[in-house]
């Protein structure tokens, strides 16, 4: 039988068996070495190729880990010793102090008491959410400030690390000491003493004015100008606070402090003291918008109204001594931003307590705008002071009647007495026209109206100041789809139809009667102490043509007769001498009529023009009369002469 031979696979000619008890070569191992040897064989280029592959890994990851090391040595040596530098360093900013808001006579309207503000640094929060989510729970329960609301502001801390964002201003007193006493206890949490806005007078209707600040919005942090605001700033939000919010605010101060790792305070590296606000002392009088307001409630109560306006002005400078609106709010709430729920209160309210009517609300102005009417038609040649037309009840056009108030007519009248007791009849002639007189018309009344400042905001400083409305032919034509007719200039010749004026447009119209002529802009600003401050650059541009002073003299003497022997008469027996006109303006509101009165005073020596409307009222000399009366009076009792000194 043949074997084959382990190694080479050659077959033997005998089988050999095992050597046995012999201390020659057994023939064992021999077989076994040689399928060892077999096995190189077969496996010694793979893994040479491994070993190669792996040997050129190693030496490619070893020279990536030297470059790397190279890179982070050489390379960016600036921006980490840059990173490192601001690691030990913090910029703290300090805002200024808010500009007091005063009246004229500098009685407190809107200051800054002692409060403490939250706010949340993400960069200095525990990395790991398990301690940060635990410091926010201690965070909650030391300040009393809901958890959800800690959480918002953690997260949004977290997108802007290196920017505080404001949590809650005016957290309680004992909370804000007990947070700076374990101030390590609270990585990245700033507890800050601050200045908080308060409106310590308590007419309510001065909200208006004064407005209110609330926090910053994105878009507030926007339009900003850089370096002055932040986002834990506030900033005005209406009224006087958001128009001279250049002047209030300030400037605010900085600081460049090294501090350890803990963020510890060891040295101050650059400082910048901040600059106060400037201070605003208004020209308003506080005491007499507490006489107005107290004036008003009782014509409320009478009258079953509650809503109205009273302006009165410096009827030589435009100073606005009084602006009163009613219903109104306290701007207290607002401070800091206002509860929803408020908010919502307030926007449902029928009465419109946040819309301030002097000088945004549009009304039909009815009588009171007879004086303007009157003026253009002197001015134009349409009548001369002495021409008088006749009134008897009214005039009639083909099918359609348009009545004087008063029954059986005023008889012969001339501008003087058409003024006085508020002539329908003459203001229809003179405006529409009337075989053979040729009226005005409709465009030649709207020229002169602009003159008088209706059309246009009247240029204070305030916010929201409405344009009022006049019509035109072609107005009517687009928005209507009807032609004009002379029946609507007569409408518009007597304060009605269409036409539209503010509050604060008719007492500067007063004014220009009153003072000869002369074009005033209304301005809430007595003086600014502290701050530079160009009314010019802040109000709407003003250039208004002044009237002719003979015929704004004739019209002044007929608004004196409304007072003497007019529809004015209560007003006959004060100290000084008044000028008026009362006006009673249909509404779209079926038996509803506006309460108007115009005037100014002392006769002789213009000093004040007064205008007040009561809504819904009635009868101007009924229930808005009373309250000019009221003003007149008190005007009297502080000042208010007869004759210049």
């Amino acid at each position: 039988m043949f074997g084959r031979h382990p190694v080479f696979g050659l077959q033997s000619p005998v089988e050999t068996p095992p050597f046995q008890g012999s201390d020659s070569a057994s023939p064992a191992p021999f077989i076994g070495a040689g399928e060892d040897r077999m096995s190189d064989a077969l496996e010694n280029p793979i893994a040479a190729s491994a070993r190669q592959i792996g040997g050129w890994a190693f030496f490619l990851l070893g020279l990536m880990l030297v470059g790397r090391v190279l890179w982070l040595q050489l390379g960016s040596t600036d921006q980490f010793v840059g990173l490192a530098a601001r690691n030990r360093q913090r910029i703290e900013r300090t805002p200024a102090v808010r500009g007091l808001i005063t009246d004229r006579n500098g009685v407190p309207l809107a200051v800054n008491i002692p409060s403490f503000t939250l706010s949340i640094v993400g960069a200095q929060l525990p990395k790991q959410v398990g301690p940060r989510d635990e410091m926010l729970g201690t965070l909650s329960e030391w300040s009393r400030i809901p958890l959800p609301e800690l959480d918002i502001a953690m997260r949004e801390s977290l997108r802007w690390p290196s920017v505080p964002i404001l949590v809650q201003k005016g957290i309680p007193y004992d909370a804000a000491l007990r947070l700076l006493s374990q101030a390590d206890a609270f990585p990245g949490v700033e507890v800050l003493y601050e200045d908080r806005r308060s409106y310590p007078f308590t007419s309510r209707s001065l909200s208006h004015v004064i407005g209110y600040v609330g926090r910053m919005s994105p878009e507030d942090l926007m339009d900003a100008p850089a370096q002055t605001y932040a986002q834990t700033d506030e900033i005005g939000k209406a009224g006087a606070e958001s128009a001279f919010e250049s002047v209030l605010h300030g400037v605010p101060g900085m600081a460049r402090l090294e501090v350890d790792a803990r963020g510890h305070e060891q040295t101050v590296l650059e400082q910048r003291l901040s600059v106060p606000g400037g201070n605003v002392r208004l020209a308003i009088d506080a005491e007499l918008t507490t006489l107005i307001e107290s004036s008003m409630q009782t014509v409320f109560q009478k009258s079953a109204t509650s809503a109205g306006a009273a302006i009165v002005l410096d009827a030589n400078t435009g100073a606005v001594r009084a602006l009163v609106s009613l219903p109104a709010y306290d701007n207290n709430a607002f401070v800091g931003g206002v509860d929803p729920l408020i908010y919502k209160r307030f926007l449902e309210d029928k009465t419109l307590p946040l819309f301030p009517r002097a000088l945004a609300g549009e009304y039909p102005p009815g009588s009171v705008f007879k004086p303007t009417v009157a003026y253009a038609a002197l001015k134009e040649g349409i009548i001369d002071e002495h021409a008088s037309v006749v009134s008897s009840g009214g005039i009639s056009v083909a099918s359609s009647f348009f009545p004087d108030w008063k029954r059986g007519g005023h008889g012969a009248t001339d501008v003087r007495k058409a003024l006085a007791e508020s002539v329908n009849t003459f203001f229809y002639i003179v405006g529409g026209g009337l075989d053979p007189l040729t009226g005005l018309g409709v465009d030649r009344i709207t020229q002169y109206a602009r003159q008088f400042g209706y059309g246009t905001p009247t240029g204070i400083e305030l916010p929201g100041e409405a344009d009022g409305f006049l019509p035109s032919k072609e107005w009517k034509q687009s928005a209507k789809g009807e032609r004009w007719y002379v029946g609507d200039t007569y409408h518009l010749s007597i304060g009605q139809g269409d036409i539209l004026v503010t509050p604060l447009q008719l007492a500067a119209a007063t004014a220009m009667v009153a003072n000869g002529g002369r074009p005033v802009r209304p301005t809430l600003v007595e003086a600014v102490e502290g701050q530079a401050w160009d009314r010019s650059s802040e109000a709407v541009g003003f250039g208004r043509e002044m009237l002719d002073p003979s015929y704004a003299k004739v019209v002044s003497e007929g608004m004196r007769q409304t007072v003497t022997k007019g529809t004015a008469k209560s007003l006959a027996d004060l100290p000084i001498g008044v000028a008026g006109k009362t006006g009673t303006a249909q509404t779209p509101t079926e038996g509803k009529t506006h309460a108007w009165f115009a005037g100014f005073a002392p006769y002789d020596h213009p000093q004040i023009a007064v205008v007040v409307l009561i809504e819904y009222a009635g009868e101007g000399s009924t229930w808005a009369t009373p309250i000019a009366r009221d003003i007149f009076r008190w005007w009297a009792a502080r000042g208010g002469v007869e004759t210049p000194p």
